[in-house]
């Protein structure tokens, strides 16, 4: 089970480095300082409604770079933190940093106050797609932040961003085997966009920058959440969190609130048209899914079921959740006989 979040967003002009993508103006402002710290987890735990005993509860620390701070800015707010997790209240810490801030002596602190999970920004693996985005460290560095991490036994994000310039599919795929070898305990897949204020915006306002499109983003993450799978990687998001902020500063780019659902949902049809292709039916198909999966088969508006229906001339088409089926697995059953697909075997063209 995920754990709840408690985020605490910090100023991203803590950051060494202005990378392409980063907007201040499209971060999430006024977050709090060591000074209100306490009194923000306090009204956030007030928040939740359900006690939900069984479910880890992190204080995350967003935005910016945690380690970037300086020391004793970092112990300021570890610090407050410190009397919830000795109350039991919170369970750990969370924090996310870029992998060129990352020493031993940093990781010695947020060992001693209680950090758990560390997630590790490191975009491409690609260096000079990494130069390109003025990320100011290279791929080795982040070989050299995970392997740390593991030594010392904290759980390790990697995040990613797909489409950022000198970007390609094959080098995105690329970049996805390499985190493969890390063996991070999750990931995280984030789209270039666009955003006010962000230099990224100059090169796109003059045409020296073309976001991927909605649709080229799918198909990239098609493949490569098909490829994470495999590998059993572990997807903790993909898209952005949708905010007021992000909203009111986006300008370009594949930004959609339900990123992952149109992923997942394309690859629920994919599946259903190679089944479809096998079976030959041509009458009645009647499909079989995991309870969770229906919404993904269906698509957003029942938008799969439509297409299918008119892509193999269909007057009808069934589903019905089943929880002996497995969620990556979907099932057709005609009069005959049963086919069955494991998303995890779908192809795709070169």
């Amino acid at each position: 089970m995920n754990p709840l979040i408690i985020p605490v967003f910090l100023s991203y002009d803590v950051c060494p480095q202005q990378c392409l993508f980063c907007s201040p103006k499209a971060t999430a402002a006024g977050g709090p300082s060591p000074s209100t710290l306490s009194q923000f987890i306090e009204k956030s735990l007030e928040s939740i409604r359900s006690p939900q005993p069984n479910r880890e509860r992190q204080v995350a620390f967003y935005g910016g770079s945690f380690t970037a701070l300086d020391r004793e800015n970092q112990i300021s707010y570890l610090r407050e933190v410190r009397p919830f997790l000795a109350a039991g209240l919170i369970d750990s810490i969370r924090v996310s940093t870029r992998p060129d801030a990352l020493g031993e002596e940093t990781l010695s602190l947020l060992q001693d106050h209680g950090v758990k999970t560390v997630e590790v920004g490191t975009q491409s693996m690609i260096d000079e797609v990494l130069s390109l985005s003025n990320r100011g460290h290279r791929a080795a560095d982040t070989v050299s932040a995970v392997s740390q991490l593991k030594r010392w036994r904290f759980e390790v994000g990697v995040q990613l961003m797909m489409g950022l310039p000198g970007d390609a599919l094959d080098r995105f795929l690329q970049t996805l085997d390499l985190v493969i070898d890390l063996q991070p305990d999750f990931l995280r897949i984030h789209p270039t966009l666009v955003l006010e204020g962000a230099p990224l915006e100059t090169l796109w306002r003059s045409g020296r920058y073309i976001p991927l499109s909605l649709d080229e983003a799918v198909r990239w993450l098609k493949r490569g959440l098909t490829k994470l799978e495999k590998a059993s990687v572990p997807v903790a998001r993909i898209g952005l969190q949708p905010t007021q902020e992000l909203e009111d500063h986006y300008l370009a780019g594949p930004y959609h609130p339900s990123l992952n659902q149109l992923v997942r949902s394309a690859i629920a049809f994919d599946m259903a048209t190679e089944l479809l292709r096998l079976s030959g039916t041509r009458s009645r198909p009647n499909f079989f899914c995991h309870p969770r999966e229906t919404s993904n088969v269906r698509g957003q508006r029942n938008g799969n079921i439509l297409k299918l229906r008119e892509r193999f001339g269909l007057r009808e088409i069934f589903l019905e959740a089943c929880d002996e089926v497995a969620r990556e697995c979907l099932v057709l059953r005609t009069p005959d006989k049963e086919f069955s697909m494991d998303r995890r075997e779908l192809q795709f063209e070169k």
